[in-house]
């Protein structure tokens, strides 16, 4: 599973991010996949017979590690960094990216370091505080195919986190075609092209 760090977390790292708003879409299926503002893991849930989640890696960050636009969502603040892997039976669909400062981690989100490999969006969203703002898009090109990326700003309490969502060629959100190979890296190229996705 170190392909999923090699590869689409320098990925992410290198999004062209577009506000929602300036990004037009012709796609509405993958446009409210994209635009979801509840649990996305919720929401592949039901579109399988079994959700899981592959945790990477966890560890702290510090502030002067997160990039520009980050501190720009978040402030400059030492962070935990939480790698993930959204699968649905067994097929993986997202490669995801958390950063939760260390602030957010007090009262009763402490348990937010100790998910291990439950779903994020579970424990978040059932808090009635729960809201997402904040959301990019950004859309990457490779060998012809196109795949799809969000991040968005979560808050609990009034206390922030920041996600990245890069959704894999499995995933439902793409024409089904997409889906018949099970191996997400079986249309993968290291030739790699970011768009703005305007």
């Amino acid at each position: 599973m170190s392909t999923f760090k090699q590869i689409y977390k320098p990925l992410l790292a290198q999004a062209d991010w577009q506000s929602s708003d300036q990004v037009k879409m012709a796609d509405a299926v993958l446009a409210s996949w994209l635009h979801e503002q509840g649990s996305l893991s919720r929401r592949f849930a039901r579109d399988c017979h079994q959700f899981s989640v592959l945790l990477l890696e966890q560890s702290p960050i510090k502030a002067a590690q997160l990039q520009p636009g980050e501190q720009q969502m978040l402030g400059r603040v030492d962070c935990l960094e939480r790698n993930v892997v959204l699968q649905g039976d067994g097929i993986p669909w997202v490669f995801a990216r958390t950063l939760i400062p260390l602030p957010t981690l007090t009262g009763d989100e402490q348990d937010l370091a100790q998910l291990g490999e439950l779903p994020l969006g579970y424990r978040v969203f059932t808090d009635q505080s729960a809201r997402r703002d904040a959301l990019q898009l950004a859309e990457f090109r490779l060998e012809g195919e196109s795949l799809w990326a969000r991040r968005s700003r979560l808050w609990v309490k009034e206390k922030p986190m920041l996600v990245a969502e890069l959704f894999l060629s499995a995933a439902p959100v793409y024409p089904r075609k997409a889906a018949q190979d099970g191996n997400p890296l079986s249309t993968f190229k290291p030739s790699i092209s970011v768009t703005s996705g305007r």
